[in-house]
C-alpha cells in the first residue's frame, strides 16, 4: 500500500482534500447536537433525574443567572430597580429568551439576600446551553452590564454565559501546532520534513473533528468529547508520522533510494504506527467497561480521532514523502551525502554517551529515577473526585464574581443545591402530602442544611430544594448527601431521592472509585498479553505494566498539587484550585496507556531487534536506547508542547487533561523510558527474554516490525592477497547452500581499469541494517557475505572518488558484481 500511495501521490491527495472539503462542508450544515448525559445507570440522582423530567418535561431550556450588588443601600432601593428593572424587560423580550424571573416580581422577595444589599435574577432560555446563539448570549451579558454604575455591580453566571469566556475556537490547537513545528524544525533542520507531520495531524484531527460532529445528531457525544478528540488526535497525529519520517531519513541518508526509503519506512515503523495505534484505540475501548453514558461519546471521538491519525500516516504521509522526494531532507544532508556517502548506522553523540553511562550505573541511576517518580506521586495519596464549577473560573471572569456574589449573599451552598425528589408527594388522600411535609420539617433540622422549600407538586412527583451549608465541592456537602440518603429519608418512609448536579458528580464519583480497579486491571493485562506477544517475553511486558502504574500515580500526583493544592493555578491562568473532576482518571488512564505503550513499543522493539540478531543483552539494551531516546524525546517534547496548550482552551476539565497528560509523557519518556526502564533491563539481564517453552509454542506471532536479516550472520573474509585465504570476523563464505547464505564479490576499478585499494564496500538490508562491512584489496578484489537472496544496497565509498550506492539482486548462488567508481554513478561493468 505505501509503495501504491507514494506512486499514485496525486490521486490520494485529491481523496483527502475532498474528505477534508466533503465532511467540513456537511458539518457546517448540519451543525452540532452535543449533549452532556451525566446520568449514571442505577443510581440515586439519576433515579431523582428521571422523576423530575416526568413531572417537569418543559423546563429544557437552561438558566442562567444575573447578580447584582450594592455598596450603599439595598437592591429594593429605586435607583437600583429604575437601572436594572429596564435591563432585565429587555432581555425578556429577546428572540431565545423563555422567561426571566425578577426579584422585584410578586414572587421574588427570596431572591435578595437578607442584608438586602445582594439580588439575583434567573433567565431562562429556550434552548439548553450548547443551543443558545453565542450572539444571544453576548447581547444579555452587555445588556445587563450596560446597568452597572458607581456603587452598583452586575455580574452574570451559567452555563450559557460561560460560553462568551471561551477563548476563540482552536487557539489551543494552532499553539500547539505552533510550538510542535519549533521542535520539529529543530529536530529535522529542514522546512519540508518539519511540515510533514503537522500536515498529517492536521488532516487527520480535520476529519475527525468534522465526522465527530457528524455524529452527534446520531449518538450521544458531550461537548467535551471533541476538545479530547483535538487533544489525543493533534499529540499521536504528530508523533506517529514523526517516527516514520525519521525512519525514511535515516534510510536516504544511509544509501537508500527514496521510494525504497519510504516504503521500507512505512512497513516497518509503519508496522509500529499501527500497533501503537491499534493499542490506543483498546485502552480507550476499555473505557465502556465502566458503564457511564457519558464516557461512551468520548470513547467515539476520541477513538475515530486516533484511527484517522494511523490512516493519514499510513496513506497520505507516503504520497507527500512522494512529492517532496529527497527534499525531505536539508540542504547540507543532501550535500553531505554526495560528497561523503552513505553514513554510518553506528549511533554517536549525546544519546550514544547516555546509553553508555547508564549501562555503567544501572543501580544508581534506577534507584535515582524511581525515588524521583515516588516522591511526585506521594500527592495522589490524598486525591479527592469531585465536580469542578464556575467557582474554578478565573478572579477576573463575570462567571466567578457572580459565583462568589451568590455565596456571600446566600450562603456557599446556593451554588449547588439538591433536590430531594419525593415520588407521590401529590396524590390525594393528605397521607403522602403529610409525609412530604414531614420530611421537610426533618430536613430542616438536619445538620449541614441552610433552606429547605418544597414546590408545588407535579404528576405525583415533588421536589424539594435543599440549600447546604457549604460550597457543592466540600466535603461536607457529600456528608450531607450520604446523610439524606442514609438516614433521613429512609427514617422518614418517603419514598424519594437525592439529585441534582452535586449528587450526580458525588455518584460518579462514588462509580468511578469502585470500577477504577477493575479498568486498570484490564488495560494492564491487555497491554501485559499485547507485550508478551509481541516480544516473546514475560519479563518485558511486566516491567512495563509496572512502569505505567508508576507513570499513572505520577501524573496523577502531579494533578493533585496543581488543581487540588493550587500549586500554581493561578500563575497559570487557570483558576481556583478544587476536586479533581470524577470522570478525569478513566480518560487519562486510558490515553496514558495508549502514549505509554507507544513510547515502550518503539523503544523495546529496538532492544529485542538487536537481542535476535546477537543475544547480548547488554548490547541490545544500549544500542535500543541510543538509537531511539532521541527520537523519543523528541516525539515526548511535541506532545508535551500540544498538551500544555491546552491550558488556553477555557475549559477546566481540557486544562487538567492537558497538564496531566503533558506531565505523564514527560516523566514517562524522560525518566521512565530513558532512564528507569533501560537500567532495570540491564539488572535483569537475559531473564528480560525469558518465556517458557510451552508458552512460546502456543503464543500466535505478532511482529511490530518486519523479520530483518540477523546481524551475526557468517561475514566476508577478505582473500589474503599472498596465500588466497580469507581473513575477517566471520567464519566462512557461504556458497549459497549453508542456511542460504552466500556472497558478492568482485574487483573496483577506475574508468581506465586501475584498481582501487581501501575502498570501503558496505551491504545494507532494506531497513537500513548494516550487514557487513569490508575494504577492497590492493588488487582491487572484494568479498562481502549476504546472509540470504534478496535485495540489498551496496555502497561504496573511497577517497579521491565521489561515494555512491547501487540496489542489487542476490540469488542463491554468489554474485559477481564489479563495481567501477566514475564521477556520477556506481555502476556494474558485468
Amino acid at each position: 500500500m505505501a509503495r501504491w500511495c507514494y506512486r499514485h501521490r496525486l490521486v490520494v491527495l485529491i481523496l483527502w482534500v475532498g474528505a477534508l472539503l466533503g465532511l467540513g462542508f456537511a458539518g457546517s450544515a448540519a451543525g452540532t447536537n452535543y449533549a452532556d448525559t451525566f446520568t449514571l445507570p442505577n443510581t440515586d440522582s439519576t433515579r431523582a433525574y428521571d422523576l423530575m423530567e416526568k413531572a417537569f418535561p418543559e423546563r429544557s431550556g437552561d438558566t442562567d443567572t444575573v447578580v447584582w450588588k450594592v455598596d450603599g443601600g439595598t437592591a429594593r432601593d429605586a435607583s437600583v430597580r429604575s437601572r436594572i428593572e429596564p435591563a432585565l424587560e429587555e432581555i425578556g423580550r429577546m428572540k431565545g429568551v423563555g422567561e426571566v424571573s425578577s426579584p422585584y416580581a410578586a414572587q421574588g422577595a427570596s431572591q435578595i439576600s437578607g442584608n438586602g444589599r445582594i439580588a439575583y435574577a434567573q433567565i431562562t432560555f429556550t434552548e439548553q446551553a450548547n443551543g443558545v446563539p453565542k450572539a444571544l448570549v453576548e447581547d444579555v451579558v452587555d445588556t445587563a452590564q450596560d446597568a452597572e454604575r458607581a456603587g452598583l455591580q452586575v455580574e452574570l453566571g451559567g452555563q450559557a454565559i460561560t460560553r462568551t469566556q471561551e477563548p476563540p475556537t482552536g487557539i489551543a490547537e494552532m499553539v500547539g501546532i505552533l510550538a510542535a513545528a519549533v521542535v520539529l524544525f529543530l529536530a529535522f533542520g529542514s522546512l519540508f520534513a518539519m511540515l510533514l507531520p503537522l500536515v498529517v495531524a492536521v488532516a487527520a484531527l480535520g476529519t475527525g473533528l468534522m465526522a465527530t460532529s457528524l455524529l452527534s445528531h446520531v449518538t450521544d457525544v458531550p461537548e467535551v468529547a471533541p476538545l479530547f478528540g483535538s487533544l489525543i488526535g493533534l499529540g499521536v497525529g504528530i508523533d506517529y508520522a514523526l517516527f516514520i519520517v525519521t525512519r525514511h531519513r535515516r534510510g536516504i541518508l544511509r544509501g537508500m533510494e527514496p521510494e525504497e526509503s519510504a516504503v521500507t519506512a512505512l512497513n516497518t515503523s509503519g508496522r509500529a504506527v499501527l500497533f501503537a495505534g491499534g493499542t490506543v484505540c483498546i485502552a480507550l475501548a476499555g473505557m465502556l467497561v465502566m458503564n457511564m453514558r457519558f464516557l461512551d461519546g468520548v470513547v467515539v471521538a476520541t477513538s475515530l480521532t486516533v484511527v484517522l491519525s494511523v490512516l493519514a500516516a499510513t496513506t497520505l504521509l507516503p504520497a507527500l514523502l512522494g512529492v517532496l522526494g529527497m527534499r525531505v531532507l536539508s540542504r547540507k544532508q543532501r550535500r553531505r551525502l554526495a560528497a561523503e556517502g552513505p553514513e554510518s548506522e553506528e549511533a554517536s553523540g549525546l544519546a550514544a554517551r547516555w546509553s553508555a553511562f547508564v549501562q555503567k550505573r544501572p543501580r544508581s541511576i534506577a534507584a535515582g529515577a524511581f525515588l524521583v517518580m515516588m516522591v511526585l506521586a506521594l500527592p495522589v495519596l490524598s486525591i479527592r473526585l469531585g465536580a469542578t464549577d464556575q467557582g474554578n473560573h478565573q478572579d477576573s471572569t463575570t462567571t466567578r464574581q457572580a459565583y462568589d456574589l451568590l455565596a456571600e449573599g446566600f450562603g456557599p451552598g446556593f451554588n449547588g443545591p439538591l433536590q430531594v425528589v419525593v415520588d407521590g408527594g401529590g396524590a390525594t388522600g393528605g397521607a403522602a402530602a403529610g409525609d412530604v411535609d414531614a420530611l421537610v420539617s426533618t430536613i430542616r433540622s438536619t445538620d449541614g442544611v441552610a433552606q429547605v422549600a418544597a414546590a408545588p407538586p407535579a404528576r405525583g412527583i415533588t421536589v424539594i430544594q435543599v440549600v447546604p451549608t457549604t460550597s457543592p465541592q466540600s466535603e461536607k456537602t457529600d456528608q450531607l448527601i450520604d446523610r439524606l440518603r442514609d438516614d433521613v429519608i429512609p427514617e422518614s418512609g418517603a419514598k424519594a431521592h437525592v439529585g441534582g448536579v452535586t449528587a450526580v458528580f458525588k455518584d460518579f464519583a462514588a462509580v468511578t472509585g469502585e470500577r477504577l480497579p477493575y479498568f486498570v486491571a484490564a488495560i494492564i493485562s491487555l497491554g501485559f498479553l499485547l507485550l508478551m506477544v509481541a516480544f516473546r517475553s514475560l519479563v518485558v511486558p511486566l516491567t512495563a505494566a509496572l512502569m505505567n502504574l508508576i507513570a499513572a500515580a505520577a501524573s496523577f500526583g502531579v494533578l493533585v498539587a496543581i488543581f487540588q493544592w493550587g500549586w500554581g493555578t493561578e500563575l497559570l491562568g487557570i483558576g481556583k484550585e478544587g476536586p479533581i473532576t470524577a470522570f478525569l482518571p478513566v480518560i487519562m488512564l486510558s490515553l496514558l496507556f495508549g502514549l505509554s505503550m507507544d513510547y515502550q513499543v518503539f523503544l523495546v522493539s529496538r532492544m529485542h531487534e538487536e537481542w535476535v540478531h546477537t543475544k547480548d543483552n547488554a548490547r541490545a539494551v544500549r544500542v535500543g536506547l541510543a538509537e531511539t531516546s532521541r527520537v523519543i524525546n523528541c516525539a515526548a517534547l511535541i506532545m508535551i508542547c500540544v498538551f500544555s496548550a491546552f491550558v488556553l482552551s477555557g475549559d477546566m476539565e481540557g486544562a487538567m487533561a492537558g497538564i496531566g497528560l503533558a506531565a505523564a509523557v514527560a516523566l514517562d519518556a524522560f525518566i521512565l523510558r530513558t532512564a528507569l526502564v533501560p537500567a532495570a533491563m540491564h539488572l535483569l539481564g537475559n531473564s528480560n527474554w525469558w518465556l517458557p517453552a510451552g508458552l512460546e509454542k502456543r503464543l500466535p506471532h505478532l511482529a511490530v516490525e518486519p523479520r530483518e536479516e540477523p546481524a551475526d550472520s557468517p561475514h566476508a573474509r577478505v582473500p589474503d592477497a599472498e596465500t588466497g585465504t580469507g581473513t575477517g570476523t566471520g567464519t566462512g563464505v557461504g556458497s549459497g547452500t549453508d542456511g542460504g547464505s552466500t556472497v558478492i564479490h568482485g574487483f573496483v576499478r577506475t574508468p581506465d581499469g586501475a584498481p582501487v585499494e581501501g575502498a570501503a564496500l558496505t551491504l545494507l538490508s532494506k531497513g537500513g541494517r548494516q550487514l557487513d562491512r569490508v575494504t577492497s584489496l590492493a588488487d582491487g578484489s572484494y568479498i562481502v557475505s549476504v546472509p540470504s537472496a534478496g535485495s540489498y544496497l551496496l555502497a561504496v565509498t573511497a577517497q579521491e572518488h565521489p561515494s555512491r550506492a547501487r540496489h542489487v539482486m542476490v540469488g542463491a548462488e554468489p554474485l559477481v558484481y564489479d563495481v567501477e567508481l566514475v564521477e556520477d554513478e556506481v555502476d556494474a561493468v558485468n
